[in-house]
């Protein structure tokens, strides 16, 4: 289901809410603590072959971005992800990108060499797309330090208040892991 989505997206055929949707920068919405369900953990392969798991991230703070190669709101917001990277990893956040191109790491392998991309990539799947809930990209998530998800955007985020609320999780739960 998830690829015939993305298949009407590259052929024009999707309507006209699914298209604003991709390009619409959505305000943050941070799910108090004691409200937020654990992130499904998965394990998947680098653009090396070896085994990445979400549980392995445990105690940092993750910024899961659910993205393709031909997604125009997906291209806007890599830079933006690589910028936080760098800029938070040494703070405890770590950004994982899952590419979701139908055929992975053919397309994915490429894009992520000629932008050198700075962060983790994945390779996804309908499973996990589906247990995720994505129905369209891109779709980004925040992961507090115990994995559990803090905020869920489909949609482009809104940069400043994306990054605001970056640093509230990693400031807010800094304390429970020292």
């Amino acid at each position: 289901m998830l690829q015939r989505m993305f298949r009407k997206i590259r052929t024009g055929s999707v309507t006209v809410a699914g298209l604003l949707l991709c390009l619409t920068a959505l305000p943050a919405n941070t799910t108090p603590a004691r409200l937020r369900k654990a992130a499904p953990d998965f394990t998947l392969s680098d653009s090396k072959g070896a085994s990445v798991r979400l549980s392995d991230y445990k105690g940092r703070v993750v910024l899961l971005d659910f993205w393709a190669t031909w997604c125009h709101g997906c291209n806007i917001e890599i830079p933006w992800y690589m910028e936080f990277q760098q800029k938070y990893k040494d703070k405890g956040l770590a950004v994982i990108g899952v590419a979701m191109d139908d055929d992975g790491w053919k397309s994915v392998r490429p894009f992520f060499d000629e932008k050198k991309i700075n962060y983790m990539i994945v390779v996804g799947n309908e499973g996990l797309a589906k247990e995720y809930g994505v129905n369209a990209l891109p779709v980004t998530l925040l992961i507090d330090r115990n994995g559990k998800i803090a905020e869920s955007h489909a949609g482009m985020v809104d940069k400043k208040s994306f990054e605001k609320d970056i640093r509230t999780l990693l400031q807010s739960t800094k304390s429970a892991h020292k």
